[in-house]
């Protein structure tokens, strides 16, 4: 498995004398909005504009009794031990969400993980919150790691990351935290096949929460409090991030699709799970 990684082209030589004007000022503002957000509150966008989340309860990340997230061989149903942890992992889905709805009915939260970057520094990678779970990668460890990978730490797991992203939220900006959302998250599945990891896998791959943003689909822009499957969506070129006012990038469902269909990002499923009610902002970027 490789990832093709893409940047942006160069900009005119106008555009580059207002970049740190536009730049300031696109921080003024997403400063004054996350100011407003109260602590289990984040943004998101959604039909081009920016949406706020409010979550109502903690994550779920779901197992099933045939499921074996822990690799050990034995069905989740004849293994006590695998209920003592969660176990949030990329790419494998569970049948229902959490209330028992068909996942196939469940709302999706498109989480946008930026996957390109140019570090090569595993100094540069976050922390594990709290220190981790064991065998979690953190540090310079995580950053090792990455690089072994993908020949940089990408932004999603640097700890001062050079994009703008919604979690960590605002109000307890702690690398691989968000409000209400898991610390870790599994990429076993995600990672099987590439240098030096086996496939299939043979246990979990724990690293930190990565930094991202949300996407949820137009008709879900004001919803009530539900749950919400997160399908994390790869984002390969920096020219497809999101402006913190949703004035450019990967801001609706729609945007989102084009873009995977042009082979700059990749969307999986997940057994993770958040619950929120969302609400559209009157302030929008609408492009």
């Amino acid at each position: 498995m490789s990832m093709q990684i893409s940047f942006a082209r160069p900009r005119t030589r106008t555009a580059r004398a207002m970049a740190p004007f536009a730049f300031a000022l696109s921080l003024a503002f997403a400063g004054s909005a996350s100011a407003q957000l109260a602590p289990n509150q984040t943004q998101g966008f959604g039909n081009g504009r920016l949406v706020t989340f409010t979550y109502l309860q903690n994550f779920d990340c779901v197992d099933e009794p045939l499921l074996d997230l822990d690799f050990n061989h034995i069905p989740a149903q004849s293994d006590p031990n695998e209920m003592q942890t969660p176990i949030c992992q990329v790419v494998t889905e569970p049948g229902h969400d959490p209330s028992g709805g068909d996942l196939l009915h469940t709302a999706h939260l498109y989480v946008l993980v930026p996957m390109f970057g140019t570090s090569k520094d595993p100094g540069d990678a976050m922390e594990c919150p709290d220190g981790g779970r064991p065998g979690e990668l953190c540090g310079t460890t995580l950053g090792n790691a990455l690089i072994g990978l993908f020949g940089f730490v990408p932004e999603a797991w640097k700890k001062t990351p050079s994009v703008q992203t919604q979690c960590p939220d605002p109000n307890n900006h702690v690398p691989g935290t968000c409000t209400m959302h898991a610390s870790s998250v599994d990429l076993s599945v995600l990672l099987a096949g590439m240098p030096g990891v086996p496939d299939p896998p043979t246990g979990p791959i724990f690293v930190p929460t990565p930094n991202h943003s949300h996407v949820v689909d137009n008709s879900r822009v004001n919803a009530k409090p539900i749950w919400w499957e997160v399908r994390p969506v790869l984002v390969m070129d920096p020219a497809d991030w999101p402006a913190p006012d949703a004035s450019s990038g990967i801001t609706s469902s729609k945007i989102m699709d084009a873009t995977e269909a042009a082979g700059r990002a990749v969307e999986v499923g997940s057994n993770f799970f958040l619950f929120f009610s969302s609400k559209m902002s009157g302030m929008n970027g609408m492009h």
